[in-house]
């Protein structure tokens, strides 16, 4: 079927496979690369899960990441290997929400696509290189644990979250993948790795028809179905107003977030997205009123940055930088976020980050590795990419307002903050 998506130009050819594998191109002429990712519905927030047949499983935390490593290893092989030899740029990454396999190439596209195929269908676990995986993996937690950034991160969803498994590091911890077996890798890849549960994004230039072809040879003919996921018991307020931790940091570093609702049954998660994205813009984005403020009184610095994020049953817009007064930095937020729950977005203000925001987005339109990712996390939400054109055309200053008003609520901002070794806290 081929899909035409009129306001940003694009088309997007697509094929769901009897297994139930969706696969998706899109054609971009005069590009030199393609791009292909196969991805899985499975983050570091799916530790408890129930299958269709009524079993009943919990992980420990950190086997989405520990997985990721381990497929690329084949029995005959190792796949980043295999790759290297056709001229292919491969790489994997792992976040909350999902997992995902990708490599760019400017030739022998269907050699690495078959290579791309078999390895993350074809699971090979051992005790030997499981074992060895855990010490490789400990050393990643390690250098993970030394990041301000990373520690900040985590202290926020703590704050933010009382049961949410997105409390927890994307990695897990040194203790928790010690009890990762090959057992329970080929049980969560039996789950998560089904294809009906998994989608296949190509951009750039290929032959659709082949594409399919492959896919349908190199993937289960059956896909298991999980029934069910949990993800803790959902309370509106946050866990705790602050997390403090020191660390060798010359200046403190910190994060403030604040919990919104999550996306309820029947909303577009995509919409959610771009929703979000422009609230934390018009909050204190780098042309809002706040973030000049904050920067002329040296609260803030150049590094200062906003996001939004949405995982299942969770959602929440964060605000990072350095600040010897991020206490300050959150009480002048909270201040705002009350005022543009009481009085609105000024017009003007809303139509011209709302025109930044949509010019962000289609610089997207460029970056094929992008369109991919982007496209995966919108199939796993129900949704086409592409159709942020015409959902962000939608919205209006009434839905960016009733999102302030969630986050001005009793007990929805939290700080995270990194503290100098030595010295006083300051904030």
């Amino acid at each position: 079927m081929k899909k035409s998506f009129d306001r940003v130009h694009e088309t997007m050819l697509t094929h769901t496979l009897p297994n139930g594998l969706p696969i998706y191109y899109i054609p971009k002429e005069g590009f030199s690369k393609t791009f292909a990712m196969l991805a899985t519905n499975f983050g570091s927030v799916d530790a408890d899960f129930t299958m269709e047949d009524g079993t009943h499983i919990v992980t420990p935390a950190g086997v989405a990441h520990f997985l990721e490593h381990k497929m690329f290893e084949d029995e005959d092989g190792n796949a980043l290997q295999k790759f290297a030899a056709t001229g292919a740029m491969p790489n994997a990454f792992t976040s909350h929400n999902m997992t995902a396999y990708h490599f760019s190439c400017t030739d022998s596209f269907e050699k690495n696509l078959e290579i791309l195929l078999k390895f993350v269908f074809t699971p090979y676990f051992t005790d030997e290189n499981v074992e060895k995986e855990k010490g490789i993996i400990g050393q990643e937690i390690g250098m993970m644990d030394d990041q301000p950034f990373w520690q900040t991160y985590v202290g926020m969803y703590q704050a933010l979250y009382h049961e949410h498994p997105v409390r927890i590091s994307i990695a897990g911890s040194v203790d928790s993948i010690a009890g990762i077996t090959p057992e329970l890798l080929y049980q969560c890849h039996k789950a998560f790795y089904s294809p009906a549960n998994m989608a296949l994004v190509v951009c750039g230039q290929a032959d659709f028809d082949t594409i399919v072809s492959m896919a349908q040879k190199f993937s289960p003919e059956k896909a298991a179905h999980i029934a069910a996921r949990g993800y803790g018991t959902r309370r509106p307020t946050i866990c705790q107003s602050e997390v403090v931790k020191r660390m060798a940091v010359s200046r403190p570093y910190f994060m403030i977030g604040f919990k919104d609702d999550p996306v309820q049954a029947g909303e577009s998660r995509l919409q959610r997205q771009l929703v979000g994205e422009l609230c934390s813009r018009i909050l204190a984005g780098e042309t809002s009123t706040l973030y000049t403020e904050l920067y002329r009184d040296g609260l803030i610095d150049r590094q200062f940055q906003n996001g939004y994020s949405l995982h299942p049953e969770a959602a929440c817009a964060y605000f990072v930088g350095n600040s010897h007064a991020a206490r300050d930095v959150r009480a002048r937020l909270e201040a705002r976020v009350q005022e543009l729950a009481r009085d609105g977005v000024d017009p003007a203000v809303f139509e011209r980050i709302w025109r930044a925001a949509y010019g962000m987005t289609l610089r997207t339109l460029d970056q094929p590795d992008e369109i991919c990712r982007a496209q995966c996390e919108a199939v796993f939400g129900g949704e086409d990419f592409f159709d942020f054109a015409e959902l962000q055309a939608a919205i209006t200053r009434e839905q960016v307002q009733a999102r302030f008003a969630v986050w001005a609520q009793p007990e929805r901002s939290v700080l995270s903050l990194i503290e100098p070794l030595s010295g006083p806290e300051k904030g």
